[in-house]
């Protein structure tokens, strides 16, 4: 198998006359859980608006079946984001079909939420796999097409738990906060090369995140948490395709994202998100107000003369 270096570095392998000019007249897109949900909904805006995208899922024949209508102009692929051969053997795919790879998003990912102590060691180490780990190797194996080019753009799908950490959910949070924190040194180390990095932290969206195929939840019980474990579940239970946020308008605001020419290093998808922020910002600049006689007391005096 050809490796993906290899591959970025023959960018123009032969193909028709129409691909070739889609890579001058459109963006190409690599989404990762494109068959449903945010993922979908921005390879759908993408294709409307004229570009190609390469959907990748685990299971690519749902996305083949929902995006057929655009023909050649996208391409399903099988991809299992934990899975380092199968993202290899995608990009290559991609970069064999269409040449070149414009906008990544790593949007493929999943819910595990409850309490902290009621989630065992494997269930942890399976988000972090999926929600980090997964997003770090895609990256890993796209950055280099993007670099032969030196052009791109890397959008990351966080979550406003990745913003305010939220009780009932913190390993999802740490998921989210993970890649947060990676997504903007990343973008500092990129921008040299051309390569703009945006993290997204969406709100509540009405979404199938909250379904049962979708969400994880604790697989340890503690009586102790019993009455708070029955209280988050039926609030999400209610919560549930309730949400304020519209997921058919956020794949456009996405394609938005990727046509401004300095886009975001942040953005906030939702007026729940907007409020996250805020709210962050507020306790950041009130903490360090509070404590800064405290932060202070740990430096080394400067020298006098």
């Amino acid at each position: 198998m050809r490796s993906v270096r290899s591959a970025s570095a023959a960018l123009r392998p032969a193909r028709s006359e129409r691909q070739k000019v889609w890579e001058f007249m459109s963006k190409v897109w690599f989404i990762t859980g494109a068959n449903r949900g945010f993922g979908y909904e921005i390879a759908r805006a993408a294709l409307e608006s004229g570009d190609t995208v390469v959907a990748t899922a685990r299971r690519p024949q749902e996305a083949q079946a929902a995006l057929s209508a655009y023909g050649e102009r996208m391409l399903a692929l099988p991809l299992d984001v934990t899975d380092t051969m199968a993202i290899e053997t995608a990009v290559s795919a991609a970069t064999d079909r269409f040449g070149r790879i414009d906008v990544l998003v790593n949007n493929a990912g999943y819910g595990q939420l409850g309490y902290f102590e009621e989630q065992s060691p494997e269930s942890v180490e399976r988000q972090f796999a999926t929600n980090v780990f997964g997003v770090f190797n895609v990256t890993r194996a796209v950055l280099p097409v993007m670099r032969a080019q030196r052009s791109g753009h890397v959008i990351t799908i966080s979550s406003l738990s990745g913003i305010v950490g939220i009780g009932g959910s913190p390993v999802y949070g740490a998921t989210k906060f993970a890649v947060t924190g990676w997504s903007e040194g990343l973008g500092r180390e990129v921008a040299p090369f051309g390569i703009h990095v945006t993290c997204v932290h969406p709100g509540m969206f009405r979404t199938d995140f909250l379904d049962p195929s979708s969400v994880g939840h604790g697989d340890v019980e503690i009586d102790d948490y019993a009455p708070f474990r029955a209280e988050q579940r039926a609030y999400l239970d209610a919560s549930n395709h309730t949400q304020l946020g519209d997921p058919v308008k956020f794949g456009p605001a996405v394609v938005q994202l990727a046509a401004l020419q300095t886009p975001p290093l942040r953005w906030a998808s939702g007026s729940d998100a907007l409020a996250s922020f805020t709210q962050r910002a507020r306790e950041l600049t009130d903490s360090a107000a509070e404590w800064e006689e405290l932060s202070r007391s740990t430096d080394i005096p400067a020298a006098t003369t």
